[in-house]
């Protein structure tokens, strides 16, 4: 296994090389250890742990503190790539002073590489001082989750020539803010093109088309671990929700049926022993 760390450089020369980025999400220490030996490019704990880990309605009620707890959890594993930790709601949206405190604890407290913060032009003067605090910081433009209401729920975004072009716009600031790369979800695969040759750092596509630099995706959708709402932008590449699902029922089953534990899960006592036992509980 390749244990070479993947630096904020090597994201910028994939970008001029052309090789594509891969990212997942990971939220815990068995998942960011899978993503370590999977040699993944990035790794995003993202504020959508909320739902995935935290079974939340969205993500607008995760704190920092939640982050940074699943942030080390990650870190213990995750030795390789590169790892992104999300600001979460309200985290940076006050004051661009707050905002660098805040992305401070994240890279301090929590350990990761980078920070994730979502907005276009308006957060470009907050990811400009973050930047300048000496923070990496990846953006997030097109569909942002924790303004998701506002934009008129989990929907596609630049539909029109006027709201595409407004994402050009964003991702052009953010890249003049500092940004190293920039998340782009939910926008037609046209308009994720035209993002990606308008600047010069990785735009990493959630749903946004073949013709970015690189793609991310939450780990628990690709997987099938859930089977309520599958987004149009999710390829399953397994159905492990099933395995476990039949798993956990045969162990309920050999449980009841007293076929577990077996003679090969339990430990021996000696014949002497145990007859020098009972007679002493007589």
């Amino acid at each position: 296994m390749n244990n070479k760390k993947v630096t904020i450089l090597d994201i910028r020369q994939a970008k001029a090389e052309g090789r594509k980025l891969a990212m997942v999400t990971a939220y815990d220490y068995p998942f960011g250890l899978l993503a370590d030996q999977a040699e993944v490019d990035m790794v995003l704990v993202g504020d959508s742990l909320g739902m995935v880990v935290m079974g939340l309605n969205g993500t607008v009620q995760v704190t920092m503190e939640d982050m940074i707890h699943h942030i080390k959890a990650v870190m213990r594993g995750c030795k390789g790539p590169l790892v992104v930790g999300d600001m979460p709601f309200m985290s940076y949206n006050t004051s661009i002073r707050e905002a660098i405190h805040n992305a401070g604890r994240l890279m301090k407290e929590g350990g990761c590489d980078a920070i994730k913060l979502e907005g276009g032009v308006d957060f470009a003067p907050t990811i400009e001082a973050i930047v300048k605090a000496g923070i990496p910081v990846q953006g997030h433009i097109g569909l942002t989750p924790q303004t998701a209401s506002a934009l008129g729920g989990f929907k596609m975004q630049g539909k029109d020539a006027a709201a595409a072009k407004q994402i050009i716009d964003d991702a052009r600031s953010l890249q003049k803010a500092g940004v190293f790369s920039i998340v782009l979800e939910a926008v037609p695969a046209p308009l994720g093109k035209l993002v990606s040759e308008a600047v010069d750092v990785a735009i990493i596509g959630i749903g946004a088309g073949p013709d970015v630099d690189g793609q991310v995706l939450v780990t628990h959708d690709m997987l099938g671990l859930f089977d309520k709402f599958v987004p149009k932008f999710v390829k399953q590449y397994t159905q492990i929700r099933t395995i476990i699902l039949d798993a956990m029922k045969a162990y309920k089953k050999d449980v009841q049926e007293a076929a577990f534990p077996g003679p090969e899960h339990s430990f021996k006592m000696s014949e002497e022993t145990l007859a020098q036992l009972k007679k002493m509980i007589e």
